[in-house]
């Protein structure tokens, strides 16, 4: 029988806590799970690879809620990294923002200080502007279509109508338009 194995690739202190969260809440992973604890401006194929990462094998890939803090460049870059390192029939999930609007910047920022304000009410100290790359990118879907993915997507303000879910009200941060999307490798362009 296989044993599903979940490689866990985040920043050094953001994999020691959730190791020791997990540690102090008995919670048991029921995959073989390897942390990789890299920076992704490090060489984090390498690292992934060395904690046993097998290339040749179909993977599946979860990059949610990570874009939009990472520069244009980088993103494209960890985007190629994973096509590259992905057998046919590999998995992706993640998200794709439209680019902005005239004016967009301006009231993504406004919002991004109200989440700041909310969370800084609750005793965390983040500010979200600073933590977000603002400007124009690649945007995620059409990039991994052009990479040889097979993508389904769906808009948030789609999948919440799916579900019968009230719609996102001062939608700032244009939520609503964000693509959640999924899919397989078919090709390769390497």
């Amino acid at each position: 029988m296989a044993v599903d194995v979940v490689y866990e690739v985040d920043q050094p202190q953001v994999i020691e806590f959730k190791t020791r969260t997990l540690t102090e809440l008995g919670a048991a992973p029921s995959a073989d799970r390897r942390v990789v604890a890299v920076d992704l401006r490090d060489d984090w194929p390498a690292a992934l690879r060395t904690a046993g990462f097998d290339p040749a094998r179909p993977a599946a890939w979860s990059a949610e809620g990570l874009l939009g803090y990472l520069p244009p460049e980088a993103q494209d870059s960890l985007l190629d990294s994973i096509t590259e390192l992905s057998a046919l029939g590999s998995r992706v999930a993640t998200e794709s923002r439209p680019n902005p609007r005239p004016g967009d910047e301006d009231q993504t920022k406004e919002g991004l200080h109200r989440i700041s304000e909310h969370w800084r009410a609750h005793g965390f100290d983040l500010d979200h502007v600073r933590l977000r790359y603002f400007g124009e990118r690649n945007e995620a879907a059409s990039y991994l279509t052009d990479c040889g993915w097979t993508l389904n997507t769906i808009t948030v303000r789609d999948l919440l109508a799916a579900n019968d879910l009230p719609p996102i009200k001062d939608d700032d941060l244009r939520m609503a338009d964000v693509l959640f999307v999924s899919g397989a490798l078919n090709k390769t362009t390497k």
